[in-house]
């Protein structure tokens, strides 16, 4: 079953700050919910686990994410990532970045990524998990912004940013039933005159 992701953001920092951060696995997976980083093959291809809690259930994926593409001048990374579920199941996905430099110094990223997913996560149905993806990649997005935004105001102040903790499982049901209260909201709205109206 594949998920589909397509967002685009804004960093209040420098688009060269913005590139060496994104292409820094150390850096990036602190801010992707329940991943750890485990061991560097190359500077290319890196080893992982994500952790991931639905309900009293605990499962992780551990595989790796390889760097396919990385061009700084053009703004733009692609990489390849699989994991194998300690339970069977399967996560094979692709992701690409592109940075646009702003003119009043801020950074746009454009981030796209395809998740196929098997296993007994998938049981959710897909609908829960698109929506559960989407609330993901937006607690990513805020991670990322925070870490970088975080660190030039403490570079302009002649600071040092904090250390963020230590990751901790991600955490399903409490995404599952924000995705559960937003497509609601949607069917309503549909129902009672078209995503337009009011909420």
């Amino acid at each position: 079953m594949a998920i589909e992701i397509k967002e685009t953001f804004q960093v209040r920092a420098p688009m060269d700050a913005v590139w060496r951060f994104l292409i820094d696995p150390q850096q990036v997976v602190t801010c992707v919910p329940g991943a750890s980083l485990d061991s560097a093959v190359d500077e290319r291809t890196f080893l992982g686990t994500v952790k991931v809690k639905v309900g009293a259930i605990t499962t992780s994926y551990k595989g790796k994410v390889q760097f396919t593409e990385r061009d700084e001048a053009a703004g733009v990374m692609r990489m390849v990532a699989e994991g194998r579920e300690t339970g069977g199941g399967l996560a094979k996905g692709t992701m690409t970045g592109r940075l646009h430099r702003l003119p009043d110094g801020q950074t746009e990223v454009v981030a796209e990524a395809s998740v196929d997913l098997t296993g007994r996560i998938m049981q959710v149905g897909r609908g829960m998990i698109q929506g559960v993806a989407g609330q993901l990649f937006q607690q990513f997005v805020g991670a990322v912004k925070q870490r970088l935004e975080t660190a030039e105001t403490a570079a302009a102040a002649g600071e040092t940013a904090v250390a963020p903790a230590q990751p901790q499982a991600i955490r399903i049901m409490p995404l599952l039933f924000r995705a559960l209260r937003d497509a609601i909201a949607r069917f309503f709205r549909r129902l009672f005159g078209g995503d337009g109206g009011a909420a």
